[in-house]
């Protein structure tokens, strides 16, 4: 992490550090190798990583800080003055307080001075320069494992699976534990004795949970079993570990001792005391063996092999000069992640001072933990084993590989395993896994318990001789039975699959059926619902409409909802209906369908006429009555032959009609530019022309179909004019009047309400009406216009042709 600060960072980053990139001017980086690898590329990486593991800003800028405040720390150095000790740089000084967010003063303190309580006294002792280098650099390593710790249980946190402890089952973490093997250098020291003792302990570990507990299994399983003999390194774990006959624990001895304690002092103690152990010897207690120096090695021989240890140096490395108040100083930093890593530093000054724990009891301590950690977990052993010593990949040194296989206990391993199940589980988790390939045991077995049940299995297989039958678990001695069940179950799960697949597609169709029924139930109750006040609102709205004069037509709909929308047409059309009837409920029913067809004439007007006869009665059939006609009888006699003519026609498959809806007598204007007298009829389904009255209304056999009507056109005034435009290019021009005079009524909108309710009768839809001063026609298959023109001298309106127009002459009067 040095390194990659220094070769990684940019130069604001370093300037905020006050580091320079010379990794030389460090002391604690020029006491070794000063090669440049990857370190800028990997500070990328490591910053990255702190991002993605939810590392905030403040607790990434702390874990830089701190690792330039060891560098600044290390450059710290001591002098002693007038026997007064004193630090030289200051400018070092300053750096680390300042990133360690600290006082310089109190950081000095620190290190130049020690503080003791005891029994309620508070003392101050100065440190020379050797405590205080020894002090500064306890307190560089304390650092930098603190921060370790911290960020180890800080990314422990981001990991963390935050559920239920079901959940949690499912979601189980896999920890890989990385440990160097043995070393054997030419000298060994302090920390080759703790990475091999820490080699033993796993050892330790790895013969009770491989070889004893297998043994012991398959005892306690009543399994037949002949006891194969192996090393058990217990003895060495206890000649480092044993309290108060230890190693460890004789060097703590020296180290508490009052006085000048040596490394020679502690190797004549360690003499003393583990003179008789079987794996301790040193040239004192054998002075023949010339392979190891007066009063300088002993000899440890471990399960790997020999390894002889140089004494010196063991009692100053085993000695923890991180005192309370490094720990006191860093607790109260204003950096809040800083303080955090020092808990025990809230302790009262005045409580008395306890020597910090040695090195070599902190290890113990931290590789009990490890045990109790690791007998917890399920462990997975994966044996590195060396080909040689030159690193190369082409080199095997055999006597080198069976060295390591020996003393590594691989060889009890296998022989044990050789001898012992290659597989075995309890009843239950067995006839769990395997219960599908049997139909004896599939979907649950009932005959029995699961031993029971896993025998039947077995047997029907045919793997009985090749299996134990334990108190509480199945032994399987051979791969080949195991392989043979697997494959069998992987031959079933697909057929399980699908039938699982099945029942739950189903159960899913089945749910998703009822959300949907449940749905529609909804969605009908809300439309009821809404429906319901939507006809609330009606109601209230519509409350007084029978007391308005209008009958509510004035009265604002509300804006129906989406289930409304449908109603909306079926309530609108009821309200028609009501208001229709209490409209018309003052008329008598006689008079209906003459209201019927003056609404009918209005709505095609549209207003545009002002007269067309809406405050008379309407006859219809004029000429059937004797005062609108003296040839009345001859009329009547000519209509019954045309029914009766119409009637045999009929049966031949032409149209006929039943009644006379409309008759008058009108002044035709045809395609010759000739007018001449005439009377017409309109029946059920066809206009009549008919001869005039001289000629007994003789039918002139030119009729239009009333569904062959494109549209009727008339104009404004009061005058009688009617054109009927067909699609034969030849329309029919009248106008209507009476017999020997000018009608005195306007018969024009009974005609056209008659003509158009037949035509919506007949077709479905509504004919056009035009209304106009001037009306286009066809005559002869030559358009022609209709200009209506005033005359003072004319009293009779009548036709004539002017230049290709037809000119239709009227009173002054009629014109509006």
């Amino acid at each position: 992490s040095v390194f990659q600060l220094l070769r990684g960072a940019n130069d604001n980053e370093l300037r905020q550090y006050e580091l320079q990139k010379e990794t030389g001017k460090y002391h604690y980086l020029n006491q070794g190798s000063m090669d440049i690898l990857t370190e800028k590329s990997d500070y990328k990486g490591t910053c990255n990583a702190f991002k993605t593991l939810g590392f905030s800003t403040d607790e990434v800028q702390t874990i830089w800080r701190t690792v330039a405040a060891i560098l600044h720390l290390g450059n710290v150095e001591f002098q002693t003055i007038e026997d007064e000790l004193v630090i030289t740089n200051k400018q070092h000084l300053q750096s680390t307080a300042k990133l360690l967010q600290v006082t310089e003063s109190a950081l000095s303190t620190a290190l130049t001075k020690r503080v003791i309580a005891a029994g309620g006294n508070v003392m101050q002792k100065d440190h020379n320069a050797t405590q205080a280098e020894y002090g500064k650099d306890a307190l560089a390593k304390a650092i930098y494992d603190r921060l370790f710790t911290w960020i180890i249980s800080r990314i422990n946190r981001a990991i963390l699976f935050r559920g239920s402890k079901t959940q949690a089952r499912f979601n189980s973490v896999i920890g890989v534990l990385d440990i160097y093997g043995f070393e054997i250098f030419d000298s060994n020291s302090f920390e080759q004795f703790c990475i091999n003792y820490c080699n033993e302990k796993l050892q330790q570990l790895f013969i009770e949970l491989v070889l004893k507990q297998e043994q012991e299994e398959y005892q306690r399983e009543g399994i037949e079993w002949t006891n194969i003999d192996y090393f058990n390194n217990k003895i060495i774990c206890d000649l480092v570990e044993q309290p108060h006959k230890g190693i460890i624990a004789i060097m703590d001895e020296a180290c508490l001792s009052v006085g000048k304690v040596t490394d020679d002092t502690l190797l004549g103690a360690m003499d003393k005391n583990l003179s008789k152990h079987p794996h301790y010897t040193s040239r004192q207690l054998k002075p023949t063996d010339k392979e190891l120096k007066h009063r300088e090695d002993f000899r440890i021989t471990h399960y790997a092999g020999d390894v002889i240890y140089n004494i010196n140096g063991f009692i100053e490395k085993n000695k923890d000069t991180l005192y309370q108040d490094f720990k006191r100083l860093l607790h109260n930093s204003k950096d809040a992640n800083l303080s955090e890593m020092w808990p025990e530093g809230a302790q009262d000054i005045k409580k008395t001072t306890k020597r910090p724990l040695t090195a070599g009891t902190l290890f113990q301590r931290s590789m009990a933990d490890l045990v109790v950690t690791l007998l917890k977990k399920e462990p997975f052993y994966v044996r590195c084993i060396k080909p040689n010593d030159i690193k190369s990949s082409t080199v095997f040194d055999e006597e080198r590989v069976q060295h390591q296989v020996r003393y590594l206990g691989l060889l009890e391993n296998v022989r044990v395993r050789r001898a012992g199940f290659v597989n075995r589980q309890r009843y239950d988790k067995f006839l769990l896994r395997y219960k599908m390939i049997s139909h004896y045991t599939w979907p649950n077995f009932r005959s029995g318990n699961e031993r029971d049940g896993v025998r039947v299995l077995i047997e029907e297989k045919g793997f009985a001789q090749d299996v134990k039958y334990g108190h509480t678990k199945i032994f399987i001695r051979s791969p080949r039975t195991l392989f043979a069940l697997e494959q069998q179950r992987n031959e079933m799960i697909p057929h399980i699959v699908t039938l699982l697949q099945k029942r739950v597609r189903g159960w899913i169709a089945r749910r998703n059926y009822k959300k949907m029924k449940a749905a529609i139930a909804i969605m009908r109750a809300y439309k009821t619902y809404k429906l319901r006040s939507y006809v609330q609102d009606l109601a209230n709205r519509f409350r007084n409409a029978k007391q308005m004069r209008d009958y509510g037509k004035s009265i604002q709909w509300p804006h129906p909802p989406l289930a409304g929308r449908k109603a909306e047409a079926k309530l609108h059309r009821m309200f028609d209906f009501w208001r229709a009837f209490m409209i018309l409920r003052k008329y008598p029913r006689s008079e209906w369908p003459q209201l019927r067809l003056q609404i009918i004439a209005a709505t095609a007007l549209a207003g545009r006429r002002p007269y067309w006869g809406q405050q008379r009665r309407w006859l219809g059939d004029y000429l059937a009555n004797s005062q609108d006609n003296s040839g009345y009888d001859a009329y009547s006699t000519n209509v019954r032959n045309m029914k009766n003519q119409q009637a045999s026609a009929n049966a031949n498959g032409v149209e006929s009609f039943r009644q006379v809806l409309f008759s008058g007598f009108v002044k035709k204007f045809n395609r010759h530019n000739k007018q001449a007298d005439r009377a017409f009829i309109v029946t059920d389904t066809t206009i009549y022309k008919l001869d005039g009255i001289k000629k007994k209304f003789r039918n002139l056999q030119r009729s239009i179909g009333i569904r062959e009507l494109t549209s009727i056109s008339i104009t404004p005034g009061r005058d009688q004019l009617v054109v009927f435009h067909s699609p034969k290019n030849n329309d029919l021009v009248f106008s209507l009047q009476g017999e020997h005079t000018t009608l005195k009524e306007d018969r024009i909108g009974e005609l056209v309400g008659i003509v158009c309710k037949k035509y919506h009768d007949i077709t479905g839809t509504e004919l056009r009406v035009n209304v106009s001063n001037n009306i286009a026609c066809r005559l002869g298959d030559k358009a022609r216009t209709i200009v209506v023109e005033a005359a003072s001298n004319v009293e009779i309106p009548n036709f004539r042709h002017n230049a290709g127009n037809i000119i239709f002459e009227v009173p002054a009067s009629y014109c509006v």
